[in-house]
Formats: C-alpha cells, sequence, structure tokens
C-alpha cells in the first residue's frame, strides 16, 4: 500500500462509488421528533436561547401528550404502545438538544438565561412526572426502557441547567445617574 497515496485511493473510490455519493455534501439532518411547523420555529428563532425555549416548550406538549395518551387507554388500539414509544423518545430528543444548546450558548458567550430558566421550570415538572409514571404507570413494561432514557437525559439536562446557570453571566447593572 506504500505506492498508492492518498489521491490515488480517492480517485479509485470515486470511479467505483456513484458519482452522486461522492460529490454530495453532507444535508443537515431533520430532527425527526419534530413536526414541520416546530422544525420552521426552531429556524426562525435564530439565536440559542431563544430555541432553548422552544425545546422545553416541545417536551412539554410532548409530557402533555403522553399523559393524554395513558388516560384515553383503549384496549382494541394496537397502536397505542408505539405512540407511547414515540412520544417519549420525542420527549427526550427535546430534552437533549435543549441541554446541547446550553453548552453552546455559553461557550459562544450568548445570552441564553431566559432559555435556562425556561428548561429548569420543564425538568421540576417533568421529571416527577416520569419518576411517577416509571414507578407506577399503567402498562409500563412497553415503554420501561425509553421512559429510562427520559428520565436519565432530564436529569443529566438538570445537571447542564445548573452549570449554565452558575456560568451564565448575570445581566449589566443599570446605575442611576447621579
Amino acid at each position: 500500500m506504500g505506492k498508492f497515496t492518498t489521491p490515488v485511493i480517492l480517485c479509485l473510490l470515486s470511479a467505483i462509488l456513484p458519482a452522486d455519493l461522492v460529490a454530495r455534501p453532507a444535508a443537515p439532518q431533520k430532527k425527526e421528533y419534530l413536526s414541520g411547523a416546530e422544525a420552521e420555529k426552531i429556524r426562525d428563532a435564530g439565536t440559542t436561547g431563544p430555541r432553548i425555549v422552544l425545546y422545553a416548550a416541545f417536551a412539554g406538549d410532548r409530557i402533555k401528550k403522553i399523559q393524554y395518551e395513558l388516560a384515553h387507554m383503549d384496549p382494541a388500539d394496537q397502536k397505542r404502545t408505539e405512540r407511547l414509544n414515540n412520544l417519549i423518545n420525542s420527549y427526550t430528543g427535546c430534552i437533549d438538544d435543549a441541554a446541547d444548546l446550553l453548552d453552546i450558548g455559553i461557550q459562544k458567550q450568548q445570552d441564553i438565561r431566559e432559555g435556562v430558566k425556561a428548561l429548569e421550570g420543564r425538568i421540576k415538572e417533568s421529571l416527577p412526572y416520569l419518576q411517577q409514571l416509571s414507578a407506577n404507570g399503567p402498562e409500563r413494561e412497553t415503554y420501561k426502557d425509553n421512559l429510562e432514557d427520559a428520565i436519565e437525559a432530564t436529569r443529566d439536562a438538570a445537571k447542564d441547567v445548573e452549570k449554565a446557570a452558575k456560568e451564565t453571566a448575570p445581566p449589566p447593572v443599570r446605575r442611576k445617574p447621579s
């Protein structure tokens, strides 16, 4: 292999692989757990702080939908388990993305105070509910693994919120003219 250089190997690969696979740039991934309207709101939000607020709100929507599903259980509905698992995974995705944005906001020294506050509130409401569901939720064996992941993601996000609250600069103090 010592005779072949990287450009020669790349030429060979480009001759073997389909052209559209080689030349195609990586497309941004659409978050599968967001609706089209939600994804558009995230894009339109612009900065990190408002995006965190949106992800926290979307996580709250998922919790409400989980509560609705569990309150209106129809034994004949065979897709209920799939819907519950999808909603729990969707909640986890929202929480994970919001927590990731906290780190980005800190690194870029952006104003994420509103996002921190929104995510903190969401966690305070969601974590006890998820823990209660884990302890005695109906048919919990059908969504147990995803629920454990959601609880772990929420706990991790709580740690990130605590860290962000400490590292985020307080708003400037306005002085009164003397």
